[in-house]
């Protein structure tokens, strides 16, 4: 059963002067009438409405669509307040909101504690400096980590974005942006490959030949290993990829960092990993092998359009697998287990 909720409410692209070269939120916010308080409130009571009695413990109201700490502070206020008076009749439990590391600082943070805040996002993308540089970020990875202190030292719950595949990335500087997130020690984390919006700088650069995007492999791969990293760690990695919508199917040049099942696809990576690892002590000599994983983990096991059971079935040919949901298995994503029949039967976890 769902126990979480999030009500979006999304904000036009005040408030940042910056210009990241993967960037086209400007000029989108150009042709968008700004967000009043009425709106807000008619799209709170909306989703109110469809999680009455559905027994959902948490409801947050999330601000997505811009660096919010940036946007005047009176229209911060304003959208706080309306957000607030759920949360002081106990119809939402969380206020979230993203912001951009260099928009944090004492005034801002006792600011939003007053609204009752309580999750602060920071969209970081690498802790590289030469990445940063590249991608036109604006600020430098101290900033990333002042910024972190200072919001965990207000006691709010911190998240971290990162990105893969910016200009001057490469598979070593997007793991070490995993580490040091780990040093930092966010609740919460989201990995995004890099993908090219049009009427960006990113865009010319990619036309031009001087950007040259990470392939899908080289992106779920990189992805994986930081998910581990950071989920080893303790770390719930609450997004991975972008969401499909019609903004990025319309913008987009899907070039290697998009898929609608991004997610899936690096959670079948590391299924196949684990699944193998199970595998390969058993041979050689069985002919017959059945993997098992409760429901919520049965589509990373088979894969994404059952990638893992056609992979297995060509590199091992000789061997009759069999894929098994087994509702006595602990309710994880990434548990199964292996069984050889050949033999006798062994179980591996």
């Amino acid at each position: 059963m769902k126990t979480h909720a999030i009500i979006p409410i999304f904000i036009p692209h005040l408030g940042c002067p910056n210009d990241c070269v993967f960037c086209n939120q400007k000029k989108i916010t150009a042709r968008t009438k700004p967000l009043s308080r009425e709106d807000m409130v008619a799209q709170i009571e909306k989703y109110l409405q469809t999680l009455t009695g559905r027994g959902i413990e948490t409801v947050e109201i999330a601000f997505y669509g811009g660096s919010f700490t940036g946007i005047p502070l009176e229209q911060q206020q304003e959208y706080l307040a309306a957000a607030k008076a759920y949360k002081d009749r106990g119809l939402i439990q969380k206020i979230h909101l993203s912001t951009r590391p260099d928009y944090i600082d004492d005034k801002i943070l006792t600011n939003l504690k007053r609204y009752g805040a309580d999750i602060i996002e920071l969209g970081v993308q690498s802790f590289d400096e030469e990445v940063l540089r590249l991608s036109n970020r604006g600020h430098d990875r101290e900033t990333v980590f002042e910024a972190s202190r200072l919001i965990q030292d207000f006691d709010f719950e911190l998240g971290l974005q990162l990105m893969i595949g910016l200009p001057g990335d490469t598979y070593e500087k997007s793991v070490q942006s995993a580490k040091e997130a780990v040093k930092i020690g966010p609740s919460i984390a989201r990995l995004y490959p890099t993908v090219i919006i049009r009427d960006t700088a990113l865009y010319e650069m990619y036309l031009g030949g001087d950007y040259i995007p990470p392939s899908s492999e080289e992106s779920i791969r990189t992805t994986k290993d930081m998910y581990l990293i950071l989920a080893n760690a303790g770390i719930n990695v609450i997004r991975i990829g972008l969401k499909s919508s019609d903004l990025i199917q319309e913008n987009a040049e899907i070039a290697g960092g998009y898929h609608p099942a991004f997610r899936q696809l690096v959670e079948s990576e590391i299924a196949k990993e684990q699944m193998e690892a199970q595998l390969l002590p058993l041979l050689p000599g069985v002919t017959e092998v059945v993997f098992s994983s409760n429901g919520i983990s049965f589509s990373n096991m088979v894969g994404n359009r059952k990638s893992n059971r056609t992979y297995f079935e060509k590199k091992y040919p000789h061997v009759r697998f069999t894929f098994h949901v087994d509702s006595s298995l602990p309710n994880n994503r990434y548990f199964m287990t292996c069984a050889a029949t050949s033999g006798g039967r062994r179980n591996m976890e």
